[in-house]
């Protein structure tokens, strides 16, 4: 294990040889840190969490009590996986036949948050800032800043960094009622504007 300072691995926890965990990590009650999975810095994994081989965590990565995180899924900084959430990483799995060189790549992209009980289909993207409602069932690209529910997930509208409701105006514009942050709509896509002036 190749280990920063500063971590937390509570003593019911199974840490394999060849981890990466960075600094200021927690790691809670009976999670499974496979051999070769690489997490980042300040993060915390919840009770029951499995991070398997070739799994890579950003920095400040939150993951809630009992996920399973296969082979294939790959998180940036700042994301949120909400309790019990599941991924995939085979589309047509059958026990009988060995798939493991079929597994798809899943992205989740910088701030994004999974919530609880969701299920996100493997070999697709979910873009940055998105948020997946709880029980979502997540079958095809997820656009950055846009909101999902139901299944199968649909889009039901937008969010800011912090995850508040966007409301556009006419002129494209909304602000974020938490942050002030302001957003253009603009060709089907959700940009953040920098500067306020421009």
């Amino acid at each position: 294990m190749s280990s920063g300072e500063n971590i937390m691995i509570n003593e019911t926890a199974v840490v394999d040889e060849g981890c990466v965990i960075g600094s200021g990590t927690k790691i809670w009650h009976f999670c499974h840190l496979i051999s070769g999975c690489q997490i980042g810095e300040n993060c915390s994994l919840g009770q029951n969490v499995m991070v398997a081989s070739g799994v890579k965590l950003g920095n400040n990565v939150k993951v809630q009590n009992n996920v399973s995180i296969y082979e294939g899924v790959e998180c940036e900084d700042d994301v949120f996986i909400g309790p019990s959430a599941v991924f995939t990483n085979v589309t047509n799995p059958r026990s009988f036949i060995s798939r493991k060189h079929e597994y798809k790549k899943t992205i989740i992209r910088r701030g994004a948050t999974i919530g609880a009980n969701a299920t996100v289909m493997c070999g697709i993207e979910i873009g940055a800032y998105a948020f997946v409602g709880a029980g979502a069932v997540v079958t095809l690209e997820v656009l950055p800043y846009a909101m999902v529910v139901g299944t199968p997930a649909r889009q039901v509208g937008w969010v800011s960094e912090s995850g508040y409701r966007l409301r556009f105006k006419p002129d494209g514009l909304a602000e974020c009622p938490d942050s002030g942050e302001v957003y253009l709509f603009t060709k089907g896509k959700v940009v953040k504007i920098v500067d306020k002036n421009v």
